[in-house]
């Protein structure tokens, strides 16, 4: 049966709330995992997925920062947040969910940004970034026998030469210095993830799925950046039979800075 997740750094779930129904209506994804939802769990528009047909939400929000939401199709079995640095933030969300015969476990997960200074000891944003990311080495694809694992986030590292619209200019802005992409290079390897984006579409095809909004037009200037992310354990990785980058919805109403990801696997 074909199992299709996507993940979205939607920037405010209540402001863009039209524009997820309409991934929803257009796309009918299985699980769809948000990030940067901005909302504390009592206001989340709970009722607005329900109505799409998605009866099974899980929430880790905050007032006006940060926050991410798992919506799907399949019932989960249970719910872990995870508390990086020990900072209170809502950035991380676990779901073990049942396809099929097949246990899944689904993190979805927001890397913070670090700042515009990629120097950790001026800039405690970048800091906090890069002790992010070193906790997730201790995360693994194979952490429990029998549950398949899928990362899903945006984790604002574009650790590939094509991730990026300039591998050299780029090389000191934040998201694709050295220190970060060969930390997340080595998340991948140490953790036994498979990058199924890169799995589908390798290099040198360049792959965008965030575009600042300080450009005028960011679709002719075309500086875009790989940020948001699907992994997934080895044994899935057989199964994945398509990967999609949706584009056209930087361009629509009120759109967020970054587009929906989705990954199609036969399980």
């Amino acid at each position: 049966m074909p199992f299709t997740i996507a993940t979205w750094n939607i920037n405010s779930v209540r402001l863009r709330l039209p524009i997820v129904q309409r991934l929803l209506a257009e796309e009918a994804p299985d699980v769809l995992c948000l990030q940067e939802t901005k909302c504390p769990n009592e206001l989340f528009p709970l009722e607005a997925f329900h109505a799409a047909g998605f009866p099974h939400v899980a929430i880790h929000g905050q007032k006006g920062y940060h926050g991410v939401a798992t919506i799907s199709r399949h019932p989960f079995e249970r719910e872990e947040r995870r508390d990086f640095c020990q900072m209170g933030d809502a950035r991380h969300l676990a779901l073990t969910l049942r396809v099929g015969e097949r246990r899944i476990r689904v993190h979805n997960l927001y890397v913070p940004a670090g700042g515009d200074e990629p120097d950790p000891l001026v800039n405690p944003k970048f800091d906090h970034k890069l002790r992010f990311l070193a906790e997730m080495r201790r995360m693994r694809a194979q952490e429990e026998a029998g549950v398949s694992s899928i990362l899903v986030g945006d984790l604002n590292v574009a650790p590939l030469e094509h991730d990026v619209w300039s591998h050299k200019q780029l090389l000191k802005i934040v998201s694709h210095t050295p220190v970060e992409t060969e930390e997340m290079l080595a998340i991948i390897r140490d953790g036994g993830w498979r990058d199924l984006l890169r799995r589908h579409i390798p290099e040198p095809a360049k792959l965008y799925t965030w575009w600042s909004y300080r450009a005028k037009d960011w679709d002719a200037a075309d500086k875009g950046r790989r940020l948001d992310h699907i992994w997934s354990s080895p044994d899935l990785e057989p199964h994945l039979s398509d990967v999609r980058i949706l584009r056209a919805a930087r361009g629509w109403t009120q759109p967020s800075d970054h587009v929906p990801v989705l990954a199609t696997l036969d399980v």
